[in-house]
C-alpha cells in the first residue's frame, strides 16, 4: 500500500471537494463550457481562500486532517456566486 503524507491527502481532497462544488454549480445553472471552466476556477480559488482564512482564524469547526471544510466550502460558494455574477448572461447563440 502506498502512503500518503497528510499534506498530500488534504489537497487531493480540496481539489476533489472544489471540482465538485464547480460541477454541481454548473448542473444548476447551466452554461457553456467556458462557463464550467470559469466555475471550476472559482471553486477551486474559493476554497484556497477559505481554507486560509480557516487556517488564520483557527477554526476548528468541521475539520478534516488539515482542511477546514467549512470556511474552505464557504469560500468556494461565496466565489462561485461572485463569478456568476460578474460574468453576467450568457447571450444566446443565434
Amino acid at each position: 500500500m502506498i502512503s500518503v503524507p497528510g499534506s498530500a491527502s488534504g489537497l487531493v481532497l480540496g481539489f476533489l471537494l472544489a471540482s465538485a462544488y464547480g460541477a454541481i454549480f454548473h448542473l444548476i445553472y447551466g452554461g457553456s463550457v467556458r462557463r464550467i471552466l470559469l466555475y471550476l476556477a472559482a471553486a477551486w480559488v474559493g476554497f484556497i481562500i477559505g481554507q486560509l482564512v480557516g487556517d488564520f482564524l483557527n477554526l476548528e469547526w468541521f475539520k478534516v486532517g488539515k482542511v477546514h471544510l467549512l470556511s474552505a466550502s464557504v469560500g468556494a460558494w461565496l466565489l462561485l456566486l461572485g463569478a456568476r455574477w460578474l460574468a453576467g448572461q450568457e447571450s444566446p447563440r443565434e
